[in-house]
């Protein structure tokens, strides 16, 4: 097959597996209301949870302050929440469908299958962290906005190493099988504690603090907030911004490489062992 014509054939597979995604999305309509009132749960029990450690806090950050730390938190929790199932333990899901097996008896891209669980994150996700952006605005107050494109670019560099952490646990679920769900649930919790989603990291006892400094999701989180805060004082809280800036784009870029690698070296694993349909 020619280069262009392997393209065009990449391509096609990729967009047959989003629709493919995107379909089975559209089924449930009940499952589409229940995510939007399961976000509501979420902002309301967070938000109010975690308004205790916004007093102290908002003598540096100023009224706005409060908002910004709950909401541009709350965004990159839903990332880092939904990557792990939607494109990582979804993976199992498929494999004790039978689907995942039968895929690689087919000559369809296997990469495609993997990326296009992006695309549905993507949109799935984004609309319900607007919503509850929106409905964090409402309940904390007027929503601080400053530096755009460099929060954008934050952005960009979280979610694509977001989605790196995404391949890697897709390839840890090929190993564990069932208990990925019970090691989904704590890294979902995990990651909302050390990367302080929802207060400021000066809330975290120090042993935790220590733990935060070591996930590059956690610069992320404080970066991104930091800089649309318009770098109040004692912002950002982990490290000076250049540091995290630096730690961020390295993330952002090197991840997906490593967790596709992985990702690759766990399916062939799975192939050779014959566990790629095996309960």
């Amino acid at each position: 097959m020619s280069k262009p014509s392997w393209i065009k054939a990449e391509i096609s597979a990729f967009w047959a597996m989003v629709r493919k995604e995107l379909i089975i999305m559209a089924r449930y309509p009940v499952n589409f209301i229940a995510s939007f009132a399961q976000v509501f749960l979420i902002v309301a029990i967070f938000t109010l949870g975690g308004s205790m450690f916004y007093k102290d806090y908002s003598s540096q950050a100023g009224s706005a302050g409060n908002s910004g730390i709950a909401v541009y938190g709350f965004i990159l929790f839903m990332f880092m929440g939904d990557t792990l199932w939607t494109i990582g333990y979804n993976i199992r899901n498929e494999q004790v469908q039978g689907t995942l097996e039968q895929l690689y008896l087919s000559p369809a891209s296997k990469f495609a299958n993997l990326v296009s669980r992006v695309t549905n994150t993507l949109i799935w996700t984004g609309l319900l962290s607007i919503t509850g952006g929106v409905l964090m605005t409402l309940m904390i107050g007027d929503l601080p906005f400053k530096n755009p494109l460099l929060g954008l670019y934050l952005l960009v560099m979280v979610l694509s190493g977001t989605f790196g952490i995404g391949f890697a646990f897709a390839a840890l679920t090929l190993v564990i099988k069932e208990a990925a769900q019970t090691l989904a649930n704590f890294l979902q919790f995990a990651f909302l504690v050390l990367c302080a989603n929802f207060f400021p990291f000066s809330s975290l006892p120090p042993f935790v603090l220590f733990f935060s400094r070591l996930l590059p999701p956690a610069y992320g989180v404080d970066a991104f907030r930091s800089a649309l805060m318009g770098f109040p004082d004692g912002m950002p809280e982990l490290a000076p911004f250049p540091v995290e800036f630096t730690i961020v784009t390295v993330f952002g870029i090197l991840m997906p490489i490593v967790g596709y690698l992985f990702y690759r070296w766990s399916e062939k694993l799975a192939r050779k062992r014959g566990s790629l349909s095996s309960y």
